[in-house]
């Protein structure tokens, strides 16, 4: 994500001085388009508007080709402190929030607070055998944060994932052995069942409460499984993700 956020920044302080009017050709639309991208990755930032003032400068005296105040090399590392920081600020702040959600759908007609903590709310209900650990599973689903927002979604992409139960987030592995083929069903999951204190992606927050709609279409057991299952996008377990 901070690559992405300098890789953004030194493209636009390199490019050609934009017009303030509304972009009406293609060319200043991508320029535009290019601001928006810049403003989506400094999301994390939460700039104050002094902060963004700072900003601004700085893009303009990079574009205008004026000796700069500060090395950009030498402050890298602070940029990338401060981005974990103002992260985690966020998180907490959506944390409470988090909490807050969990109780509220606990009380949900049909939902069940489990002894670790996640809400298990089941939509269809299946038949035949559940999944164990070791299983593999083919499955369509849904993420969204707290308020609303998706971040992943199977059905988007078209595919269901087919991947070993063991290889996700703890929320997963416990939600998709309380299902059966051909169920559906609603799992609220508390921070530490899914990504914990590092979060994952620039969405899920540190510390973040997710839902997930899962469909459970297809149980196969290790012997039955005849290609190497694939692994999963939203759901794939921190560490698993780091290897």
């Amino acid at each position: 994500m901070l690559r992405t956020i300098i890789a953004l920044l030194t493209i636009l302080i390199t490019t050609t001085s934009f017009a303030a009017d509304a972009p009406k050709t293609e060319e200043q639309k991508t320029f535009y388009a290019i601001g928006l991208s810049v403003s989506k990755s400094l999301s994390v930032f939460t700039l104050s508007p002094a902060e963004l003032d700072m900003v601004v400068q700085g893009l303009t005296d990079g574009q205008s080709g004026k000796k700069t105040d500060v090395d950009v090399i030498a402050y890298t590392g602070k940029i990338q402190e401060l981005a974990r920081t103002r992260r985690k600020a966020l998180g907490d702040k959506q944390s409470v929030a988090g909490q807050d959600f969990l109780v509220k759908a606990a009380k949900e007609k049909g939902a069940t607070k489990t002894p670790s903590g996640m809400v298990f709310t089941s939509l269809i209900e299946g038949k035949g055998d559940s999944p164990r650990a070791t299983d593999v599973v083919k499955v369509n689903y849904r993420g969204t944060l707290i308020d609303g927002k998706e971040f992943d979604s199977s059905y988007k992409r078209g595919k269901p994932l087919e991947f070993k139960l063991d290889n996700v987030i703890k929320c997963w592995v416990e939600g998709l052995q309380k299902m059966k083929p051909g169920g559906k069903a609603k799992f609220v999951c508390p921070p530490q069942l899914a990504y914990g204190d590092n979060g994952a992606g620039e969405m899920i927050l540190p510390g973040a409460t997710l839902e997930f709609e899962v469909e459970l279409l297809e149980v196969k057991h290790p012997s039955e499984a005849d290609t190497a299952p694939a692994k999963p996008a939203a759901p794939v377990k921190e560490e698993t993700k780091k290897k």
